[in-house]
């Protein structure tokens, strides 16, 4: 297929198609994160399409927080980073309404073989090598999180081998694999806290806890990411904007 909208043939709008293409250019690293886009009329010239139809694109674009638009120096491709990491993929709030980057301690990373659930969650064969990755993280110098981490092998390469990974695994994952995270779906329940997450987070066996299971797509929309957050929410609270 060629690189312009005349060679999609499936019925969609021009700007969907648009879209798309520039999408395409992001997974295949042409354009990498941060880096800035061609200009508008550049854009529309070389697709052979309308500015406006390059614009409504690039609007869809930034409405999914994969560019970002500064007024006067254009627009650039989303990277992760502390901030993005916060607003977009964290939702745990302090009752006193404090919102921080929670820290981290690793507490294993290993190699092994997807179970009937990872292979499901991560879409993946059963059996497929996956990296599990456990960590505690901290609010306001306390455990409060206890995670369980699985990722597909073949997209993260040699992870189990690299020590203790950084805090913020969304800007590891683009900058070291080249694997964005663009969104995510969460699924939330109270559960009973099994006997490891108690201990580490100081709660009795069987105490209250938050589970969120969440799965991370990234940007050619493959499962790159199954974690499941087990949140102490004595002194916290779950937030969802709604717009």
């Amino acid at each position: 297929m060629n690189d312009t909208p005349a060679a999609v043939l499936a019925p969609r709008p021009l700007y969907v198609q648009v879209r798309e293409l520039m999408i395409g250019r992001m997974v295949q690293g042409v354009w990498k994160p941060g880096a800035v886009l061609p200009s508008e009329v550049q854009l529309a010239d070389e697709l052979g399409v309308s500015q406006g139809t390059v614009r409504k694109a690039l609007d869809a674009l930034a409405a999914e927080n994969l560019v970002i638009r500064r007024q006067g120096r254009g627009t650039f491709v989303a990277e992760h980073d502390a901030e993005r990491a916060l607003f977009h993929f964290f939702h745990l709030v302090g009752d006193d309404g404090s919102h921080l980057l929670p820290g981290s301690a690793q507490l294993s990373c290993r190699a092994g073989r997807a179970g009937r659930e990872e292979a499901g969650r991560l879409d993946i064969e059963r059996g497929a090598p996956v990296i599990r990755l456990r960590r505690t993280r901290d609010l306001g110098g306390a455990s409060a999180i206890y995670e369980a981490i699985s990722v597909p092998a073949v997209l993260f390469p040699d992870l189990e081998g690299m020590g203790e990974l950084p805090n913020t695994l969304y800007a590891f994952y683009e900058s070291r694999y080249g694997v964005t995270i663009v969104r995510a779906e969460e699924r939330l329940r109270a559960v009973e806290a099994p006997a490891e997450a108690a201990r580490l987070l100081g709660l009795k066996p069987g105490g209250p806890l938050l589970e969120i299971d969440r799965v991370a797509f990234a940007l050619d929309g493959r499962p790159a990411e199954w974690r499941v957050s087990l949140c102490d929410t004595r002194r916290h609270h779950y937030l969802a904007e709604l717009l």
